[in-house]
């Protein structure tokens, strides 16, 4: 086990001066980085991580992650503009400092004796991305072989794998061909036996992936190209056999650009959405904020090649002729990240997206919108805005930083991805929003809307965060309603929401019950975040408290559940953590339940975990039963 500074040493050491750091944390004169660390990071970080930045880890946290985290996430990942300035011996130094230890080898993977088989075309796989299907239902068909209510009692762990270096997971497993693909923070892209958990292959993206892939036949290609984007705000052609490229697309507009919905495939064209970190670079104050729009890129499947990219505000930014409080420029409009995955729906040949909040002042009307481009050029259509004038940045959460824009927030963005759900009579967009309100749009009248819900008091971690799931009969919003900041006295409703996709009408609520103890779970919520996963007959969820559920569909009872907030022997030779479950959620495919585990961010509870369930058989329950 490495050393670790204790989370009492490391709060003594930012408040002690530097000359008496070394002798405080007890350690000899030689240990440089201890004393060049701590300055350096009550220099250039402490003002976002030490609690006044709820979005920002908590530094007493830090302890628990291993240097090569550290340093990879000011190398090449979310913290790279703000340690642009820091030399690679400061930014090692920062991380040794924070973890408490050197650099460590990479553990050995467990490595599969044979390579898979060759694959079936995608049309045969029951999990195709972030939605299951187009329209973004993520419901598993009948027709394939999900679980059922008489099987879900008697789920077990089948095997673990830890993310080597990870204090998140969040790249949603896609399965195919007995073979599960997944990115990783650390930027590898995995291919991992969907029996035995060992690995087939490594693909290096060079910054974390974090989307879920997905997969298309492409000519040419003796296998399918699974397909993903990166931190970096490039898309990846992988040959999901051998784990080869065959292409790779800088889609970047910007130096913030990044990828972080996962791609949607349409007729042999990949749909592209493109968000950003700018919301994080402007909190230094000299930065002259902002210049970012989000978009949606269109490429050829088979090349790679960029057809094209579509903003989702017209206006270029420009430069406003005002300057902040520390005399850096301003610009706009910017800002209407594309968090989600897009819908596309081929027969109105149109695609949808929703957009998060503008950077600057005026917030513009793009922001917090629906937004309907057509497929073949990406020209917008109709632009529907759920909610005006929401302005917002990192350098709100300062102190009212130089670059807040006046209007600070509320950052209620759209950051799950619509659905397109239809009946007999009825064709409906159902969009859920970070404010806790669901709306059912008119597609066929500028996104009308058709009735509108609001199921919980929201905030900027949700209300409606990643995801919604649907099945023949009923939408099922997942609600967070989590208050890091105590900021409101409302009544929260964390838990499943089941409705009438025709009506609004409330069908059933589950309640996520609060199982967090400030012994046992630290930085703990019950609220839920993730997308679930339907099939006909079940619902699977998890929340922020690590706690993962198994719903009937029809009553919302919980037939079954799994505390994944613990440490797992894995298959790769380390010990998985669990923690929170966000972002991405359970995917159901081959008679499997695969999840990931941990998360952090703000107050979540980091881990490194991807969990596979299997139901056991009576004999096999026995058994476990007697160990």
């Amino acid at each position: 086990m490495r050393a670790t500074l204790s989370i009492a040493m490391i709060m003594l050491l930012l408040t002690l001066p530097v000359e008496h750091s070394r002798a405080a944390a007890g350690l000899p004169d030689g240990t440089d980085h201890v004393s060049d660390g701590a300055t350096l990071f009550a220099n250039h970080c402490a003002a976002c991580h030490s609690g006044s930045v709820p979005r920002a880890p908590h530094f007493i946290t830090f302890n628990m992650m291993a240097t090569e985290t550290l340093l990879n996430v000011m190398t090449d990942g979310a913290m790279q503009r703000q340690a642009a300035t820091l030399s690679t011996h400061q930014r090692l130094s920062i991380a040794k400092y924070l973890s408490g230890s050197s650099l460590s080898p990479p553990a050995p993977l467990w490595m599969c004796s044979d390579m898979p088989l060759a694959l079936a075309p995608v049309g045969e796989t029951s999990w195709t991305g972030w939605g299951g299907n187009q329209f973004n239902h993520r419901q598993v068909s009948a027709e394939v072989d999900v679980l059922t209510k008489s099987e879900v009692s008697t789920l077990a762990l089948k095997w673990v794998f830890a993310y080597p270096g990870a204090t998140r997971a969040r790249s949603q497993p896609l399965v195919h061909g007995g073979v599960v693909y997944v990115g990783s923070q650390e930027g590898a892209v995995y291919a991992l036996d969907l029996e035995s958990g060992c690995t087939q292959w490594v693909y290096q993206a060079g910054a974390e992936v974090r989307n879920g892939p997905s997969l298309v036949d492409v000519p040419g290609v003796d296998a399918p190209l699974l397909v993903f984007g990166d931190f970096d705000a490039r898309i990846h052609g992988v040959n999901a056999r051998s784990g080869e490229s065959v292409w790779m697309t800088d889609v970047s507009t910007h130096p913030d650009a990044t990828i972080t919905g996962s791609v949607k495939i349409a007729a042999g064209n990949i749909y592209v959405p493109i968000s950003s970190s700018e919301w994080a670079t402007a909190a230094d104050p000299g930065y002259a904020c902002c210049t970012f729009r989000g978009s949606v890129a269109s490429l050829d499947a088979g090349t790679g090649e960029l057809l094209w990219n579509s903003f989702v505000i017209a206006e270029e930014p420009a430069d406003t002729g005002e300057l902040n409080s520390e005399g850096a420029k301003r610009f706009g409009p910017s800002g209407a990240p594309v968090w989600n995955t897009p819908t596309i729906d081929l027969e109105r040949g149109v695609l949808y997206v929703g957009t998060g909040e503008s950077y600057t002042s005026p917030a513009s009307g793009s922001s917090d919108a629906v937004i309907a481009m057509r497929l073949s050029d990406g020209k917008p259509l109709w632009t529907k805005q759920l909610l005006a004038g929401d302005a917002w940045n990192m350098a709100c959460f300062i102190g009212g930083g130089a670059n807040c824009p006046e209007e600070n927030g509320p950052d209620l963005d759209i950051g799950a991805a619509t659905i397109l759900w239809q009946n007999k009579a009825d064709a409906l967009l159902l969009v859920g929003q970070k404010s806790g309100d669901v709306y059912a749009l008119n597609p066929d009248k500028q996104g009308a809307v058709v009735w509108h819900r609001k199921l919980g008091r929201g905030g900027f971690a949700g209300g409606i965060h990643w995801g919604m799931a649907t099945n023949d009969t009923s939408l099922f919003a997942p609600v967070a309603d989590t208050d890091f900041l105590g900021l409101t006295q409302e009544k929260a409703f964390p838990g499943i929401h089941a409705l009438n996709p025709t009506t609004g009408e409330t069908r059933w609520y589950a309640r996520a019950e609060d199982q967090c103890s400030a012994d046992s779970k630290p930085a703990c919520d019950p609220g839920m975040s993730a997308a679930p996963t339907s099939t006909p007959d079940l619902l699977f969820a998890g929340g922020f408290d690590g706690m993962l559920r198994a719903y009937d569909s029809d009553t919302g009872d919980v037939l079954w559940e799994f505390n994944t907030f613990d440490q797992f022997k894995a298959v790769n030779g380390d010990i998985a953590r669990g923690g929170s479950i966000e972002s991405d959620g359970p995917v159901l495919s081959d008679g499997h339940l695969l999840v990931n585990s941990g998360y952090q961010f703000g107050s979540r509870m980091p881990g490194n975990a991807l969990l596979v369930f299997a139901p056991t058989g009576a004999a096999e329950m026995e058994e476990l039963a007697g160990e």
